[in-house]
């Protein structure tokens, strides 16, 4: 798997997953359980992962629409 990137901007992250899956690209949200941990407070990002072939599709899509880093 290949992390695109990392956020605390939970309106970032759903919005790359729900695109990026409807493009039919799977994308797995990473440390939302740890970010939970701290109290919901924001201080530990989380990834966006996809499989290693998926990568380059899922770059050029956040480009895009601007939800790249």
């Amino acid at each position: 798997m290949k992390e695109l990137f990392r956020s605390n901007d939970p309106v970032r992250i759903s919005s790359a997953v729900s695109l990026l899956e409807k493009e039919g690209i799977i994308a797995f949200e990473m440390d939302g359980h740890m970010s939970i941990l701290d109290g919901s407070i924001g201080i530990l990002p989380r990834r966006i992962m996809v499989a290693d072939r998926d990568e380059f599709m899922a770059r050029s899509i956040l480009r895009d629409v601007g939800l790249d880093e």
